[in-house]
C-alpha cells in the first residue's frame, strides 16, 4: 500500500497536463517531468521502512529506459520543430536551404502520401517582388491594348481609315488569344512560368519598336503588326496570375496575389485610358499630330525595355521548397504522368467548370466591348470630350481594381467562392443597367459615377473567375483553366465588340449597352448553376487534418510512458 503515494503524486501531476499542446512544449515538460519524477519518489518513500532507495532507483531507470526509447523516435520531428520556430522568430539557420533570409516556415512537417516522407513548406520574402514585377510587365501590355481605342477618332484621322479598322486594333488582342492559348498553355506547362515570362517581354518589347517606326500617315500596316506582336505577347501573359499566385503564396495568400497580378493588367488599362489623350491632342495638323503620336510609342518602348531587363535579371521559376501543401502534392506528380491533351478533356467535362467558363466570357466580354467602344459612345453624347472620356475609362478600371483587391481579400477570409462570384456578377449587371440609361442623361459627372459603380462590380469580377476556376479543376494546371476562361473572354469579346458597334451605329448607345445587359443577365443565371466543389480547399484541409492528428498523436505517445509506470506494481 506503500506505493499509493507516490502514483497518486503522478497522477495529480499527469491531470495538470493538457490534452493537447504545442509540441516543443510538450517535449520540454516531459523532460523537465523526467527529471523531477525519481526525486519525487525518492522523498515522498524516504520514511516507509519497507521501501528502499534501491528499488526507487530500479524503478527509475526503468522508467528513464522506457521513455527514452519511445522519444528517440521523435528526436528528428522535435528539431525540425524547433527550428521552424526558431526561423519563424529570427530568420533562418545558417543552414537553412533557399535565397531569402528571414523567410517564413508555413509548416514543418506535411505528410505527403501515407509512404512518402515529410515536405517542408516556405514563404520567400521574394514572391512580393515575383508578382510586383508580373503586374509590371502586364501592366505595359495591357496599357498597349487600350491606347489606339480611347483616342479612336483622332486615329481614324491620321490613319484615314474608318472606325472599323480601329477597332480592329483593340480586337487583334483577342482574336490573337483564341489559336495561341493552346500551344502557350501547353509550352507553360513543359517550361515553366520563367520562359513564359520571357517570352511575353520580347514579344512585347518588339512590339512597342515596331510601333515607333509606324508614326506616319500612310503605315497603318505597320501600326497593326507592332499591334499584333503585343496582342501575341498576351497570349503568355492572360492566363499566368493564378499558376504564379499558387507556385509562390501560401493558402491563405493566393487569392489576395492572384488579385495583385489581375490589378497589373487593370492598371495598365486604367493607363491606357488616361495617359493617350493627354499625349496625343486633336490637332488639324498631321505632322503635329505624328509628333505626338511618336512620343507616345517612344514612351511605351522604353518602359517596356526597362522591364524586360529586369525580367532577365530577377524572374525566377518557382521557389525550391513549395510555398502549400496542394502545391507540395502537385510537385509530385511525375512529369510522365500528365497528358497535356487529358487534362483538356477532362476540363471540358468538368460541367461546373464548363459553365463557369461561359459566364465568364460573357461578363469580361462585355468588359471588353464597353471598353473598346468607349471613345465613341462618349463622343456621340458629349462632343469634344476625348479628355474626359479617358478618365471615364480610369474611373471603371481604378474602382475595378479597389474591387479585385476587396475581392481578394475577402476570397481569402471566407472561401465563399460561389457565393461571392454570384453576387458580384448580379451588382455588375444592375452597374451595367444604370450606367446604360443615365450615359445620355447630359451630366458628365452622373456618368463618372455610374461608370465607377460598374467598374467596382465587372473589372472586380476578374480575379473571381481565376480563383473559382483553379478550385473547381485543382489539380490540372491552373494556366490551362485560366487559358480556357480568358479564351471564352476573347470570343465573347470580339462578338460584343462588332454587334455593339453595329447596334450603336443604328439604334444608338442605349440599345447597344441593353443588349449587354441581355447576356449578363444569362450568365448571372448560368453562375447560379455552378456546383461549388472546391477541390483545392479540399486538399489543403485534408493535408492539415493528417498533420494534426499526427502530431497529437505524437504528444499523447509522448506521456504514454508513465502510464506504462502506473500500471506495475511496486
Amino acid at each position: 500500500m506503500e506505493e499509493k503515494p507516490a502514483k497518486s503524486l503522478y497522477l495529480k501531476s499527469q491531470s495538470a497536463t493538457p490534452k493537447y499542446v504545442d509540441p516543443i512544449r510538450s517535449d520540454i515538460f516531459s523532460y523537465f517531468l523526467s527529471l523531477a519524477f525519481p526525486f519525487i519518489c525518492y522523498f515522498s518513500h524516504r520514511s516507509s521502512s519497507n521501501y528502499q532507495f534501491e528499488d526507487i532507483l530500479r524503478r527509475c531507470l526503468r522508467w528513464w529506459r522506457t521513455y527514452l526509447e519511445q522519444k528517440m523516435g521523435d528526436i528528428t520531428r522535435v528539431s525540425q520543430d524547433m527550428s521552424a520556430q526558431d526561423a519563424e522568430d529570427n530568420g533562418p539557420h545558417v543552414g537553412t536551404t533557399g535565397p531569402d533570409a528571414g523567410d517564413q516556415i508555413e509548416c514543418s512537417s506535411i505528410p505527403n502520401g501515407a509512404s512518402s516522407p515529410a515536405v517542408q513548406t516556405r514563404l520567400y520574402k521574394k514572391r512580393w517582388v515575383i508578382v510586383l514585377l508580373f503586374s509590371s510587365y502586364s501592366l505595359c501590355n495591357a496599357y498597349q491594348w487600350i491606347q489606339y481605342g480611347i483616342i479612336s477618332n483622332i486615329m481614324m484621322k491620321f490613319y484615314n481609315v474608318d472606325a472599323f479598322a480601329i477597332d480592329w486594333l483593340s480586337m487583334v488582342y483577342m482574336l490573337t488569344y483564341i489559336p495561341f492559348i493552346f500551344p502557350v498553355t501547353w509550352l507553360l506547362d513543359k517550361k515553366g512560368l520563367r520562359v513564359m515570362a520571357l517570352l511575353a517581354n520580347a514579344l512585347n518589347c518588339a512590339g512597342t519598336w515596331i510601333k515607333v517606326a509606324s508614326a506616319q500617315p500612310h503605315l497603318f500596316g505597320v501600326t497593326m503588326l507592332g499591334q499584333f506582336a503585343s496582342s501575341l505577347a498576351q497570349v503568355f501573359i492572360l492566363g499566368m496570375p493564378s499558376r504564379l499566385a499558387s507556385d509562390w503564396f501560401g493558402a491563405d495568400e493566393v487569392s489576395t496575389a492572384c488579385s495583385i497580378g489581375v490589378f497589373g493588367n487593370q492598371m495598365g488599362i486604367a493607363i491606357g485610358f488616361l495617359i493617350p489623350p493627354i499625349l496625343v491632342p486633336n490637332v488639324d495638323d498631321l505632322d503635329e499630330l505624328a509628333h505626338h503620336i511618336r512620343i507616345m510609342f517612344y514612351i511605351s518602348a522604353g518602359v517596356a525595355t526597362i522591364i524586360f531587363i529586369l525580367v532577365i535579371i530577377v524572374f525566377q521559376e518557382k521557389p525550391e521548397i513549395p510555398p502549400t501543401q496542394a502545391q507540395a502534392q502537385a510537385r509530385n506528380i511525375p512529369p510522365e504522368e500528365y497528358s497535356y491533351t487529358a487534362s483538356i478533356l477532362r476540363l471540358l467535362r468538368n460541367k461546373p467548370f464548363m459553365l463557369l467558363v461561359v459566364s465568364y466570357g460573357l461578363n469580361v466580354g462585355c468588359f471588353y466591348a464597353v471598353s473598346t467602344l468607349l471613345n465613341r459612345m462618349i463622343i456621340e453624347h458629349y462632343p469634344g470630350e476625348e479628355v474626359n472620356a479617358g478618365r471615364i475609362g480610369l474611373t471603371i478600371v481604378i474602382a475595378g481594381m479597389v474591387g479585385s483587391l476587396i475581392c481578394g481579400i475577402w476570397l481569402d477570409k471566407t472561401k465563399t467562392y460561389k457565393q461571392t462570384t454570384l453576387a458580384i456578377y448580379i451588382l455588375s449587371l444592375i452597374g451595367m443597367l444604370v450606367y446604360a440609361f443615365t450615359l445620355n442623361l447630359g451630366h458628365l459627372w452622373l456618368v463618372f459615377i455610374m461608370a465607377g459603380l460598374l467598374g467596382f462590380f465587372m473589372t472586380g469580377y476578374l480575379p473571381l473567375g481565376f480563383e473559382f476556376a483553379v478550385e473547381l479543376t485543382y489539380p490540372e494546371s491552373e494556366g490551362t483553366s485560366s487559358g480556357l476562361l480568358n479564351c471564352s473572354a476573347q470570343i465573347f469579346g470580339i462578338i460584343f465588340t462588332i454587334s455593339q458597334g453595329k447596334i450603336i451605329d443604328k439604334w444608338g448607345t442605349l440599345a447597344g449597352n441593353i443588349f449587354l445587359c441581355i447576356f449578363l443577365l444569362i450568365g448571372a443565371v448560368m453562375t447560379g448553376f455552378i456546383k461549388s466543389d472546391l477541390r483545392r480547399q479540399k486538399a489543403n484541409l485534408q493535408v492539415e487534418v493528417q498533420t494534426a492528428s499526427k502530431k497529437s498523436a505524437e504528444v499523447e505517445g509522448g506521456v504514454s510512458p508513465p502510464e506504462t509506470l502506473n500500471e506495475r506494481k511496486f
